[in-house]
């Protein structure tokens, strides 16, 4: 029966990360298709490819996800925990999709943890979520921001005296690299959240004895979130892309390496599963306020705010239900 249980949670863990890969397909490639660096296809190949290569850089993130946020019993109590909370940040993720919203798959996941473990009268690690979580959910966008208004007026002043047809040139191609370590970025900080979840369902069910990371998670992760990119969210790849603001080579440029930067830094120094969908869309509000404030449709940025703002408590909810409901058929 609890073999039965884990492999139902890590098919969901899985479906999860597909999820993830076509609902966040839009942070890695976004910016390089509207300044028109790559066609559309070829973006999303790429960062297929940099997000499989992304997910063997690192487990950290993983632990943090597995054992850093919730208390789960053991056996089946704690295989229906784990269960409920990829349901609830599943629904989320398609809800968001739907509408074409860019939300956090992480933060969606990490709702689902926490309202599933309430749910079921669990331990939610406070600490974990606050300093691991809430704070980079909250300091992330503000540096992605800052960062990134701060990169892209160095460029301005730099090539002050540059002809625009050259600079739009050259930063296209640049472009292919930045996006190139944005997806890596992505792969680094998202494949590890399910790896996350999985390990937390094989040690809960008692087939892993610690969370360190075995080779076929990390393979599992890495390729359903590689296929979920390649097959493309174009509705929240417009709203990112060209509904927010109308971006030119170098201002994508410079959103995505700060963007990535910001990425490498939290996983690498601070094992933080922060959002990175908030960090591109924070980056690209920065480099397009230096065009001008009005050059950014706030309106349509604070409607992702408000997805952002809700992401969490949402899936949450989604999440407690989903646990009461499976509970009340298995009890």
């Amino acid at each position: 029966m609890e073999l039965a249980a884990v492999l139902l949670v890590i098919a969901v863990a899985l479906v999860f990360d597909y999820t993830n890969g076509f609902h966040d397909a839009a942070n890695a490639i976004a910016t390089s298709v509207s300044t028109r660096a790559l066609a559309p296809r070829t973006a999303l190949a790429i960062a297929a490819v940099m997000n499989l290569a992304g997910a063997f850089l690192g487990t950290e993130v993983a632990t943090t996800v597995g054992q850093g946020i919730i208390t789960a019993p053991s056996g089946l109590p704690g295989l229906t925990v784990v269960l409920a909370a990829l349901v609830g940040a599943v629904a989320w993720n398609l809800i968001t999709w739907y509408f074409g919203l860019p939300s956090s798959s992480s933060h969606a996941l990490i709702g689902g943890l926490v309202g599933a473990a309430l749910a079921a009268g669990g331990t939610v690690q406070w600490s974990g979520v606050v300093n691991k979580v809430i704070t980079p959910m909250i300091v992330s966008p503000i540096v992605g921001f800052v960062l990134a208004t701060l990169f892209m007026t160095t460029l301005l002043w730099i090539f002050r005296r540059g002809k625009p047809t050259r600079l739009n040139r050259g930063f296209r191609r640049a472009q292919t690299v930045s996006a190139m370590a944005m997806a890596l970025g992505h792969g680094l900080q998202d494949a590890q959240k399910t790896m996350g979840v999985i390990v937390l369902a094989l040690v809960v069910g008692g087939f892993h004895q610690n969370f360190e990371i075995p080779w076929w998670v990390i393979v599992c992760s890495a390729g359903a979130l590689s296929a979920g990119t390649y097959s493309g969210g174009w509705r929240i790849i417009r709203t990112l892309g060209r509904r927010m603001i109308d971006l030119d080579p170098p201002r994508g440029f410079a959103a995505e390496t700060t963007a990535s930067a910001i990425l490498y830094t939290t996983a690498f120094v601070f094992a933080a599963p922060i959002s990175t969908t908030q960090t591109i869309t924070s980056a690209i509000l920065g480099v397009g306020a230096t065009k001008r404030l009005s050059a950014v449709r706030w309106q349509v940025a604070g409607h992702i705010a408000i997805g952002w703002v809700l992401t969490i408590p949402m899936a949450a909810a989604s999440a407690a239900l989903t646990y009461l409901g499976v509970h009340a058929l298995v009890s």
